[in-house]
């Protein structure tokens, strides 16, 4: 469904940041008996709203389609275990939880989060869309998860039934959410007087100067500056009185809300407020440029690709993820190009990528063939990949890591 309107504050028109074409959804990956069947493909076309300067698609799919069997585990990442805990410990520290608290989180995924407070003794509930992982989160992690969307007729339920929380996490979940008021005004209705949300994002500025396209997938409806994010939130009777940049998922913003009026606003983010209206939030340059550079870099990413081949190098692909989707069909990787993906989630192996159907293996093949290079598309856990492929790197093997721009590592 399509929108001439912001999904936020109703405003109209909407601004022209970047038009991806048409796409298949990022993480719809295929079996072999599908792969002669025609997928689905929807345009992914970025706007701006230049009321509130909120970035979102203009065409919503259903999230049905897109969340109902999910196969991103969180927890298949060390990186995202050890961020998760991390804060789990200052929470628990900072607001005093303790075993008459409780701590819900929306879109819990498999419970990898809500395991470190479980341990502690504190009371927990998970929200989850996706059976698969929901019942991953239930029976092998022993966490209460609800399989239900999200919203304002949950978070009623909740409430009628006197389910408040302490502290409520919803980590990488606000933009896939296409009612996002109802979404917002539900956090609202299940936070205790003193409580407090704790909200993870993607940062729209780190998405436009690190030339981070590839995170924009359907999935992803809303790409959020905390301009936009500090309206969305007053204007639904909350208030946020902190942030962070945190680097997870190539640069996030890491806010802290409450009802008005509870906690004082803190330097934090009048400062940040301040610094994204001098780099331009509410202008348009910063988009301009934005979609020129990403024209720009689908060509230098093609020669390299096109050069190594002609030399008889071998490539495959690190990362059967969304992110990599976007990049694989948005370029027209092929497989003239790319032999091959891998992934370390076994859930993906043996299917194929959507829309380019490069068949996913276990990373063990790198060592076992040893390709002459990889083309890292989970850059974001570019760290823990290359130290997890010492050996393959000793051996000689190197990384083309795409973003924001196309480097060799090692040199």
């Amino acid at each position: 469904m399509k929108t001439a309107v912001c999904r936020s504050c109703g405003a109209s028109p909407l601004a022209p940041v970047l038009d991806l074409g048409m796409t298949p959804l990022a993480n719809s990956l295929l079996t072999a008996d599908q792969l002669s069947t025609t997928e689905p493909r929807f345009p992914l076309n970025v706007v701006r709203c230049t009321a509130c300067s909120l970035v979102q698609l203009d065409t919503t799919v259903p999230p049905e389609a897109m969340f109902g069997n999910y196969v991103y585990f969180s927890s298949f990442s060390s990186t995202m275990l050890e961020h998760a805990r991390r804060l789990v410990d200052q929470l628990i520290a900072g607001r005093q939880l303790n075993q008459k608290s409780r701590v819900i989180e929306v879109a819990s995924n498999d419970g990898y989060l809500l395991q470190y407070y479980k341990a502690r003794g504190i009371e927990v509930l998970g929200i989850e869309p996706a059976q698969n992982i929901a019942r991953v989160a239930r029976d092998e992690r022993g966490i209460p998860t609800l399989n239900e969307f999200f919203g304002q007729a949950l978070a009623d339920q909740l409430a009628t039934d006197r389910t408040y929380a302490d502290v409520i996490h919803a980590h990488n979940v606000l933009a896939h959410v296409p009612q996002i008021n109802d979404f917002v005004s539900g956090l609202k209705t299940i936070l205790k007087p003193d409580g407090m949300i704790v909200i993870e994002v993607p940062y729209l500025k780190n998405l436009l100067d690190d030339l981070e396209f590839d995170t924009i997938y359907h999935e992803h409806i809303f790409y959020f500056s905390l301009t936009a994010l500090d309206q969305l939130f007053s204007r639904n009777g909350l208030s946020i009185f902190d942030v962070l940049c945190v680097p997870i998922h190539g640069g996030s913003l890491r806010i802290f809300a409450s009802h008005d009026g509870i906690v004082q606003r803190r330097q934090s983010v009048t400062e940040l407020l301040a610094g994204e209206a001098k780099w331009g939030v509410t202008e348009s340059e910063p988009y301009l440029q934005f979609a020129e550079r990403v024209g720009h870099l689908k060509q230098q990413l093609l020669n390299v690709l096109r050069n190594l081949k002609a030399q008889g190098k071998r490539i495959v692909v690190y990362g059967a993820s969304a992110k990599g989707s976007t990049l694989l069909n948005t370029f027209e990787i092929t497989h003239d190009l790319i032999d091959v993906v891998v992934d370390r989630s076994t859930v993906k192996q043996n299917l194929y990528t959507p829309g380019t159907h490069f068949l996913i293996k276990s990373p063990d093949i790198l060592l076992e063939t040893q390709p002459d290079y990889v083309l890292l598309l989970t850059w974001n856990f570019a760290d823990e990949i290359l130290e997890q492929q010492a050996e393959y790197i000793a051996r000689g093997g190197k990384f083309i890591i795409p973003l924001p721009e196309v480097r060799i590592v090692p040199a």
